[in-house]
């Protein structure tokens, strides 16, 4: 269920970290079922807005974080929802994220996503294990799921924490730099994922550098200096503008073989 057709709203979200703004005045609703891309400068605090939405950046008396604004999730604030069902409902995929068992293969690793599933000590189902497992074939991980984590490349890591992240089933899932250490193949193995599981209802935003793959999201979402400049659909030409202008018009999007990409201006 979502409200107002809303997966995810965002209602005035700043973060200053010590005396540093990171993000500015932020309103921003994420529509049930569509994919929308997080693009910008670096430093334009996409990834800082993305832990935000995903709650996993809060205020810190200590820290000096300071988070403002609320986040809705389904028209509920995702602060006081209990964690247990949070992670239910919102799977999160980190920039460079690390796995706190490297030693476990990579099958336990994907089974980890089942956790909020499970009852406290209770086994995994069966119903857990076929999610791991198509989890680790969507990420073509399937044929190393014994191997440990440590031993895998950065390409196949990736792969396989992405696996975690699917394996929850969630019906929000927020990933931040998805694509490092992927190959071209994978990125587009990637891409046939992602519209997959929007076609089947799930809400998905993810943070990107590749602006070609950007703009094959349903929308994009244009962050700069902490703020978001434009929101829009990734064939609507007035986003296209703004993505422009936001790289200081040193790329163009251009229309190829009936996809949009963005071209270096040389």
């Amino acid at each position: 269920m979502t409200a107002n057709g809303m997966a995810l709203s965002a209602r005035g979200i700043g973060v200053r970290i010590g005396k540093q703004p990171v993000l500015q005045g932020i309103d921003l609703d994420l529509p049930a079922g569509r994919w929308t891309a997080v693009v910008g400068p670096n430093g334009a605090g996409k990834s800082t807005l993305l832990k935000v939405l995903a709650g996993v950046l809060r205020s810190s008396n200590g820290g000096g974080v300071q988070v403002d604004g609320q986040v809705l999730l389904a028209g509920r604030p995702l602060a006081g929802m209990p964690a247990r069902e949070r992670a239910r409902r919102l799977a999160w995929l980190g920039q460079n994220e690390e796995a706190a068992a490297d030693g476990l293969p990579a099958y336990d690793i994907a089974l980890l996503g089942r956790l909020p599933h499970q009852g406290w000590l209770a086994p995994p189902s069966a119903a857990d294990h076929a999610a791991t497992e198509w989890a680790l074939r969507a990420t073509q991980a399937w044929d190393w799921r014994h191997r440990p984590l440590a031993q895998l490349s950065g390409g196949e890591r990736q792969r396989v924490l992405l696996a975690r992240a699917l394996a929850v089933q969630a019906p929000l899932l927020l990933m931040d730099e998805p694509l490092a250490h992927l190959d071209p193949p994978h990125q587009a193995d990637w891409l046939r994922t992602v519209r997959g599981l929007a076609a089947g209802g799930t809400t998905v935003v993810s943070v990107l550098h590749e602006l070609t793959m950007a703009l094959q999201a349903d929308a994009l979402a244009i962050v700069a200096d902490g703020r978001l400049l434009h929101h829009g659909g990734s064939a609507d030409p007035a986003t296209h503008a703004a993505l422009e202008r936001v790289f200081g018009h040193r790329i163009r999007v251009r229309q190829v073989e009936g996809q949009w990409i963005a071209l270096p201006c040389i």
